[in-house]
């Protein structure tokens, strides 16, 4: 999904109706799989966006701003009288944010236009499950053509989000995303759980926890970078981002783990949501100083 994100500063998240002085604004695109492939494309890689947009100025502007962050978006399909996605953004001193999104129910399922005869020339590729349809057909066709077909498991329609789980090489969940799938219990419990029902690598990001995955029958876990957090907003989407390029450039699920929590840990240094991805030079100098550990 892409959108355009309305970004307002504020103290804290308000716990009831209220209003809210805001201290600071900014706009920018947002959208979990743009904000991958904005990720992607500032860490070195070549990232095409394939996606639905409304045929309104929005959509032009989201189009605009993914272009100039050299993103590749010919293969995007606008939609005849079709609101674009946008969101509001709250974003609290302490870098949590609450999110309130629109997406127009008039941009249809079908993913029959897909270009999926190139999924061959890609080296991984990244789905979300905003657009379920669309996802299980490009995650089916990298699973053919033996390419790392990673899900953003985060949370979306129960079984949506399971079906697609299954059609991944790679499922990482995000906390909520893996509680609406397995239940009550820990991120470790639930990730037990559905190992018998995933065949794929599953694993869950734990922000400042880092990233817990399952190896086997084993469960390991590599631990974030300590940073001070300004800004959460599109960190998951940023990791999904890395994790993907990692494994497209041969890394292992470790390796490619360790680089991505490198990557959103940058990024929650900086507000502005996607505009605080980080280039390659950046994620390397903060890779190579971590050491390279995990835990059973």
């Amino acid at each position: 999904m892409s959108a355009l994100d309305a970004i307002y500063r504020v103290p804290t998240i308000p716990a009831t109706p209220t209003k809210v002085l805001a201290t600071g604004f900014t706009e920018c695109g947002g959208g979990m799989a743009a904000n991958a492939s904005v990720a992607v494309a500032r860490l070195g890689g070549y990232a095409s966006y394939w996606g639905r947009l409304g045929d309104d100025d929005l959509g032009t502007r989201i189009l605009e701003q993914l272009a100039t962050e050299g993103v590749d978006v010919s293969v995007v399909r606008r939609i005849t009288g079709c609101v674009s996605p946008s969101a509001a953004i709250l974003v609290a001193d302490d870098g949590e944010r609450l999110v309130c999104a629109y997406n127009d129910p008039r941009l249809d399922s079908d993913a029959s236009w897909l270009p999926l005869a190139r999924i061959p020339e890609f080296d991984a590729v990244l789905a979300d499950v905003r657009w379920p349809a669309g996802a299980a057909a490009v995650l089916d066709a990298a699973v053919t053509a033996r390419r790392p077909a990673v899900l953003d498991g985060d949370v979306g329609p129960r079984e949506a989000l399971l079906d697609l789980a299954c059609r991944a090489t790679h499922v990482v969940f995000s906390e909520p995303g893996l509680a609406q799938v397995a239940g009550s219990g820990t991120p470790g419990e639930g990730l037990a759980q559905l190992a018998s029902s995933i065949p794929g690598v599953i694993g869950v990001t734990l922000g400042p926890g880092g990233f817990l995955w399952r190896d086997g029958n084993q469960e390991r876990r590599i631990p974030a970078p300590r940073i001070t957090a300004v800004d959460t907003l599109a960190a998951g989407d940023v990791w999904h981002g890395a994790f993907a390029l990692g494994l497209g450039e041969g890394l292992d699920v470790a390796e490619a783990g360790r680089f991505a929590n490198a990557a959103a840990a940058i990024k929650c240094t900086r507000a502005g949501g996607r505009r605080g991805a980080p280039s390659r030079a950046e994620v390397s100098v903060l890779f190579s100083a971590q050491k390279f550990e995990y835990f059973l």
